[in-house]
């Protein structure tokens, strides 16, 4: 409704599979090359991802790719079975840390980074790859890779004119979504404040095509497509001087999305958490980062560069989260 369909589907969804096709013990750590835990921690998110980590483990995609030099797919793919594969308790991700200023322009191998940006980047650098070699794909086709099959959803923002009441949809793909928790203290409190309506006025002032003048308006924004994967950012930088927001977000490990979805009527839609990134430090411009992700025997480990350690559930919801990862 409102939104072009996709003259082309690129990735059938049926073939995308939730569940772990093989069921093992966690694959391996990955050694620091300097500075290089916030891409270690995006790294082990993405193989711990199920739906990827099988469509990977395939080898679909590099039977079929003819990119010449870089491709980050065919990088993820042969990162993905050297971990889970290796018998080494460590590998060096060194494909990925080689190809760096291809994945994103702002990372330098011996420069520390931050872990949303280097999940942004590699998923765009996924999209891209999956994208090579298609001519003439109009925007709504390219919502249909597997890339966005696993991660992406639509956003509709809905914009009511406060004079006359018209109102005026729009809808956008997304891969992620980047939560304000400066009030919110849990998830589900930022994800209601995420879809509270908001006034334009003064300079945000909305034209309104039935007044046909500037006018103030409402607006809000919902989850109108839910992903099979949801990922969020808990923006914990509390300024542009890199002070950052240390307190305890709670999260739960399985997560609702149907109340902040354009239609709240139906069933619950729920997802599971399986992965989340800590920042630890006291500003946002240095620190470490490690993750907890579940492994294809259920079990959770902490990843901590080289080291993988068992841990408990209990564990895992009492962190600093910066980054939440939910399956469907």
């Amino acid at each position: 409704e409102g939104m072009a369909l996709p003259q082309r589907i690129l990735f059938p969804p049926v073939e995308i599979c939730m569940d772990w096709q093989q069921r093992q013990r966690p694959g391996a750590g990955l050694f620091n090359l300097g500075n290089t835990c916030y891409i270690n921690v995006i790294l082990q998110c993405l193989t711990y991802t199920p739906p990827l980590a099988n469509y990977l483990l395939s080898r679909d995609h590099s039977q079929l790719c003819h990119r010449q030099g870089f491709c980050m797919m065919c990088i993820m793919e042969a990162h993905v079975r050297k971990v889970l594969r290796s018998s080494a308790s460590a590998i060096w991700p060194r494909a990925v840390v080689r190809d760096l200023k291809f994945i994103g322009e702002e990372f330098e191998p011996d420069m520390a980074g931050d872990a949303y940006e280097f999940l942004r980047c590699a998923l765009e650098a996924m999209q891209r790859a999956c994208l090579s070699g298609c001519s003439n794909v109009d925007i709504s086709s390219q919502t249909t890779t597997i890339i966005h099959q696993i991660f992406g959803g639509f956003l509709k923002s809905r914009v009511t004119c406060l004079r006359c009441q018209a109102v005026s949809d729009s809808y956008k793909a997304f891969l992620h979504v980047l939560l304000d928790i400066k009030a919110p203290s849990s998830l589900t409190a930022a994800l209601e404040d995420f879809v509270t309506p908001r006034k334009l006025d003064g300079k945000y002032c909305f034209k309104c095509s039935k007044c046909e003048k500037k006018v103030t308006a409402s607006k809000r924004v919902t989850v109108h497509c839910v992903p099979k994967v949801f990922m969020a950012c808990l923006e914990r930088a509390a300024d542009h001087m890199g002070k950052k927001i240390s307190k305890i977000v709670e999260y739960p490990e399985y997560l609702d999305l149907r109340p902040y979805m354009s239609d709240t009527a139906g069933e619950p839609l729920l997802c599971s958490l399986y992965a989340i990134v800590v920042h630890s430090g006291d500003t946002c411009l240095e620190g470490h980062f490690f993750c907890y992700t579940k492994a294809s025997n259920g079990l959770w480990y902490k990843m901590d560069d080289e080291s993988v350690d068992n841990c408990g559930i209990h564990a895992v919801l009492r962190q600093q989260a910066y980054l939440l990862f939910y399956a469907r």
